[in-house]
């Protein structure tokens, strides 16, 4: 058995890409020395590069949340796609703490090895339990990795996780709720389809139910992407989902919306009418937008609520799929709901569909964070990284700041904590989209200040370091 499994992995090593790790000893529960994103490329060239590509750490916007300030533990956890070190593309699954009494990070744990996976649609996400225990949800990949579920061993601790349970979600999105924990997913049953599940504490799960699969085009075939959020303690939680002709991710197009405030037990529209699950048809109550007859893409980004309890979805619209000039504009848009309409106000351009930024909703302003500024790789994922915002409920838009300005590489992926604190307020990472390399990982605030977590780490805790502007 040892002379074939010898063999089975010596013809991989070969055939392996060129920056894949070559260390095959599983990481999981131990220290890595610093804090270094994963880098990676979808391979799907164009005239203007990669159809995305870069530092990809803190990818997907599917994945929600990355990151959660606990008040309790006066600690931001976060978590995110890293690697070994400089000449890897050997994922592992990350989770790191910033402490806000100390100014301190620590060694990032790898809570889990991909081993010989190099893609971030893996990338983890996290909750933490009413007794304080982290939980981190692991994305799976279809049938062919599953999911990983994970707990910390000891509340408001990074040292060490279990496994707790391996099934098939992609795309995880958890949430607490007044009833325990609620997860969005995603299952691939040939396209990406819609299901939830629901536990009251991490153990023991509901069996997982389909949210939607609308079927459409020549194929008949289905597929989503959704954002989602929950309200007022987890009364109530949301999604806004998008639709793809034919199955095909690169025909995204229109918004639908759905909220439940019994658990999932029964799903409504906006307007509180009640919708029967799966969601299976095109035109149907809960649809915010039709962009199919414009033409128009839409790539999700970001969901809140204002303080009524009503929704608000952060994403950009575009002529298609290809990057570069042929699919724009590029339109970072606003869709909220007014309590009688729903308005979609636009806040600027950029130059990629996977330009991915955060949405910050308070009763007297609202604020997007993210790279809508034109980066040293220009067409690439990601850019510089500027703050807009809102003094009338997301009507009009003015950017008030530029957070980084001549950088080497572009900035993407900019992340919003739960109960986000300064300095912790948003965290993202760089990298060039054109050559593999060096990807750093960054938080930062409103004030303007940014830090760079140490990508080589001496001590158990060190301090970040300011990020000056080139």
């Amino acid at each position: 058995m040892y002379t074939k499994f010898s063999s089975i992995l010596g013809l991989f090593l070969l055939l392996s890409p060129p920056h894949f790790s070559q260390e095959v000893q599983d990481l999981r529960n131990t220290k890595i020395d610093g804090y270094r994103g994963i880098w990676f490329e979808l391979n799907q060239k164009y005239a203007y590069g990669d159809k995305y590509s870069g530092g990809l750490g803190t990818y997907t916007a599917k994945h929600i949340p990355l990151a959660i300030y606990s008040p309790r533990a006066h600690t931001t956890f976060f978590v995110y796609g890293g690697t070994t070190n400089k000449g890897d593309r050997h994922l592992l699954c990350m989770i790191g703490s910033f402490d806000h009494r100390t100014f301190t990070v620590s060694k990032p744990t790898v809570v889990y090895d991909k081993l010989i996976v190099d893609d971030p649609h893996d990338n983890p996400t996290l909750q933490i339990d009413q007794d304080g225990y982290i939980w981190v949800f692991v994305s799976g990949r279809g049938t062919k990795r599953k999911g990983i579920k994970l707990r910390s061993t000891q509340p408001f601790s990074i040292a060490e996780f279990q496994i707790w349970a391996k099934q098939e979600f992609t795309y995880p999105q958890l949430w607490q709720t007044h009833s325990g924990f609620f997860h969005f997913f995603t299952k691939y049953t040939g396209v990406r389809e819609l299901y939830f599940e629901t536990s009251p504490d991490g153990r023991i799960w509901s069996p997982t139910q389909k949210l939607a699969g609308i079927p459409s085009g020549d194929q008949n075939l289905s597929g989503h992407y959704q954002v989602s959020n929950s309200f007022d303690g987890g009364k109530k939680v949301a999604t806004f989902f998008n639709r793809h002709h034919n199955g095909h991710p690169d025909t995204r197009t229109d918004l639908y919306y759905l909220e439940s405030g019994d658990n999932g037990h029964t799903w409504t529209t906006v307007k509180q009418e009640a919708l029967p699950l799966p969601i299976q048809t095109i035109d149907n109550a809960a649809k915010v937008v039709d962009y199919s007859t414009q033409g128009k893409n839409v790539y999700l980004k970001d969901m809140q609520f204002d303080a009524m309890g009503r929704p608000i979805l952060l994403y950009i619209s575009s002529n298609g799929h290809v990057p570069g000039p042929e699919s724009q504009p590029y339109e970072w848009r606003i869709t909220k709901w007014t309590g009688h309409q729903w308005q979609t106000h636009i806040v600027c351009n950029s130059d990629h569909n996977y330009d991915m930024g955060s949405l910050y909703v308070s009763d007297d302003e609202w604020k997007i964070v993210g790279p809508t500024e034109v980066g040293p790789q220009k067409y690439g994922a990601g850019g510089e990284i500027a703050v807009w915002v809102s003094q009338d409920s997301g009507v009009h838009w003015t950017k008030t700041k530029q957070i980084t300005a001549s950088s080497r590489f572009n900035h993407s992926y900019v992340r919003r904590p739960l109960q986000a604190k300064a300095p912790f307020q948003f965290f993202w990472a760089d990298g060039h989209t054109e050559k593999f390399g060096k990807s750093r990982l960054y938080f930062g605030d409103f004030s303007g200040k940014v830090y760079t977590l140490p990508y080589t780490m001496k001590g158990d805790r060190e301090k970040p370091k300011e990020f000056r502007k080139e």
